[in-house]
């Protein structure tokens, strides 16, 4: 064949439709499972949103994101990740014990980032931090750990309480519980345990009241970790007069005393580099749960003078965030 019959030859197969140049990548269908809001979070977007973008997975441009908000309601959390699972997406990404175990539920097979859970091994989401071993892994924080912490924070900053109101969601179990007794005792303070659903929060506080508490620690759980919930902590706490402590700093933002626990908004964001390895191959089994290194304590300044409390030099020198 002469060479100008091959150039003209090559020519035209490059000019042949879908020859001569790249296919476009399948665009990632990802999941996402909220138990709350997508605008929970303060700022642009919610943080997993943001985290996604980090790793150049943008909603409509290299992926496409499927979210479903439950609004605070467990009952919609397994009719949202049924949806969920049956459009076939690549991965799907959760926080917290109650919508993960609903997608987990929903399959067996599609691949689950966890972007916050206390402890997956008790759940039964993995075999362990270092080896996942099924189709979870993701970020776990330790709230039994922190729990002890917490109870001390608290104390720093109210040294004259010996009597603390704790409250809890009856459907965590006991996670952290018994570490917060242990620190309890240990600083001399009697503990009031008060079992409450969010909604139960006001006859909480009037039991706390009439059972004389002069503080208050609010345990870990997603159920109450709603604004209209922290909200109504916040103004009750003050209303009634407790120091509060409580697990993230969005509490402090609406009003408690102190937070101090992972930053859960940089937890989100750091699960897309999950979603990230495993779309380029990695196995979930194979990647170790990672845990957060850095805790967050926050001190609301405002509420502190509303309750007549100067906080320690040292505390405040210690915030990571201070509310003026």
């Amino acid at each position: 064949m002469r060479r100008r019959e091959l150039i003209a030859l090559v020519g035209a197969a490059l000019l042949r439709p879908g020859l001569g140049r790249a296919r476009p990548r399948r665009r990632p269908l990802i999941g996402i499972l909220l138990y709350n809001r997508r605008r929970q979070f303060p700022g642009p977007d919610h943080p997993v949103i943001l985290g996604l973008r980090d790793v150049g997975l943008i909603d409509g441009r290299t992926a496409r994101i499927m979210i479903r908000e439950a609004d605070g309601r467990p009952e919609r959390l397994p009719r949202l990740a049924a949806e969920l699972v049956a459009a076939k997406p690549d991965i799907l990404v959760s926080a917290g014990p109650q919508p993960i175990a609903a997608l987990r539920r929903a399959t067996a097979t599609i691949p689950i980032v966890m972007a916050i859970v206390s402890d997956p091994i008790t759940y039964g989401f993995v075999r362990s931090l270092a080896h996942p071993g099924g189709n979870l892994t993701g970020l776990s924080m330790v709230n039994t750990e922190l729990s002890g912490k917490r109870i001390e924070l608290l104390r720093e900053a109210a040294p004259g309480i010996s009597r603390v109101a704790v409250f809890t969601d009856p459907t965590m179990g006991p996670q952290g519980l018994p570490e917060t007794a242990a620190a309890a005792r240990s600083l001399g303070l009697e503990l009031q345990i008060l079992r409450l659903a969010a909604s139960d929060i006001p006859r909480g506080f009037a039991a706390a009241a009439q059972g004389r508490a002069q503080a208050l620690l609010v345990m870990p759980t997603p159920f109450y970790n709603l604004p209209e919930v922290r909200r109504r902590l916040g103004a009750l706490a003050l209303q009634y007069r407790l120091p509060s402590m409580c697990e993230e700093v969005s509490y402090v933002r609406d009003g408690c005393l102190l937070s101090y626990g992972p930053d859960f908004a940089a937890m989100w964001r750091r699960s897309a580099y999950y979603v990230d390895k495993i779309l380029k191959g990695a196995k979930p089994a194979d990647l170790p749960v990672e845990q957060p290194t850095k805790f967050v304590l926050a001190v609301n300044l405002k509420t502190a003078k509303a309750l007549r409390l100067t906080l320690p030099a040292l505390l405040l020198a210690q915030a990571d965030e201070v509310i003026r």
